[in-house]
């Protein structure tokens, strides 16, 4: 397979090597129409610059991927990372692992250091919270560097593997209203996620199919740090009487619960017997929870492996290969954090 080069784009697009170049870096002294003419050539080539360029030669030892994850600590991601390591693996790839420890910023320096470098492409759990915090996400996509995301990101469209966040909520908060819970508040993430609007929606949904009656203050934002879950529920209950406690809380994930299970405990909130508590993934410790906790199990490692494939089939392909989202389905574990009332 010929290895097109910079040169071929230039050619092709009728202006020099360094108009090209200044595509590629993003510099303004390019007219918009010209810049345009060179990045739908440089997608009619699959033109990959610099340490995107792919070698396929027979016995390429550099075959490397990155991924970058939200938070090195929690277990979710790290799972997904063993996904990606072992389907990258089998397949003759190395992995670099690098965590935002979610902050944008540094997710924005491991995308160009990855794009910039040889590594072949990368899988990101994005950090969103701003048009102008996935400008990085648009310059992956103008000069044809492979990625997928663990999480939609609206505005832009790319390979995406998630889970069927709708689906898993709604099958929780019904599993409740069958339980005989009718007071069911769901804590929500970090306000921009896609992961937070889907989980809301699903919470929504779960209401308009039975007889239970859903209003905007059963939705409470509290965000997805384990501190910052803490405080914000010890602030909700601060103020309210037992008459006013829910039933039953829905978190945005494990780490959430865990926050929320603390600040109960202080409050001397005994769970299950006055509050039922689910959470979201099923990271691995979440059976030995303080109380073992009901939560929705999503396929982590399958979520790494899926994204590795589609990405490893992109960096390999010598067209360009249309965006694919994947949705995996979950699976409610019932554990000693919720109970069955008045049934």
């Amino acid at each position: 397979m010929k290895k097109i080069t910079i040169e071929d784009v230039a050619k092709k697009a009728g202006v020099s090597k360094g108009t090209v170049s200044a595509v590629i870096n993003a510099k303004t002294t390019v007219k918009p129409s010209t810049r345009d003419v060179i990045l739908k050539v440089m997608k009619e080539l699959n033109f990959r610059p610099k340490g995107v360029a792919r070698n396929l030669k027979s016995g390429n030892k550099d075959k490397t991927i990155g991924i970058i994850i939200k938070d090195l600590n929690y277990p979710f991601y790290t799972s997904v990372a063993s996904g990606v390591r072992d389907y990258a693996s089998s397949k003759g790839y190395s992995v670099i692992i690098t965590s935002s420890e979610n902050d944008h910023e540094s997710e924005k320096n491991f995308s160009h250091l990855f794009s910039s470098k040889d590594i072949k492409g990368a899988i990101i759990a994005p950090i969103v919270e701003g048009a102008a915090e996935i400008e990085h996400l648009f310059k992956l996509k103008m000069i044809n560097y492979p990625f997928v995301l663990l999480e939609d990101v609206k505005g832009i469209q790319a390979n995406v593997v998630a889970i069927d966040n709708l689906k898993a909520i709604k099958k929780a908060v019904k599993y409740l209203i069958n339980s005989g819970h009718t007071k069911i508040v769901h804590f929500a993430g970090p306000a921009k996620s896609s992961h937070t609007y889907e989980r809301i929606e699903g919470f929504r949904h779960a209401f308009s199919e039975t007889t239970s009656v859903f209003n905007k203050e059963m939705i409470v934002h509290i965000g997805s740090n384990p501190e910052e879950s803490y405080t914000k529920t010890l602030e909700y209950f601060k103020d309210k009487s037992r008459e006013d406690y829910p039933t039953a809380i829905v978190c945005f994930n494990d780490q959430q619960a865990l926050g929320v299970m603390t600040a109960l405990k202080e409050l001397k909130i005994r769970v299950p017997d006055d509050i039922s508590i689910v959470g979201n993934d099923d990271i691995y410790y979440a059976k030995i929870y303080p109380v073992p906790l009901t939560t929705i199990r999503a396929p982590q490692a399958e979520i790494g492996k899926k994204a590795a494939e589609i990405l490893i089939r992109n960096i390999e392909s010598s067209t360009l290969l249309p965006t694919q989202k994947v949705v995996l389905d979950t699976e409610l574990i019932i554990r000693e954090s919720t109970k069955v009332i008045n049934v």
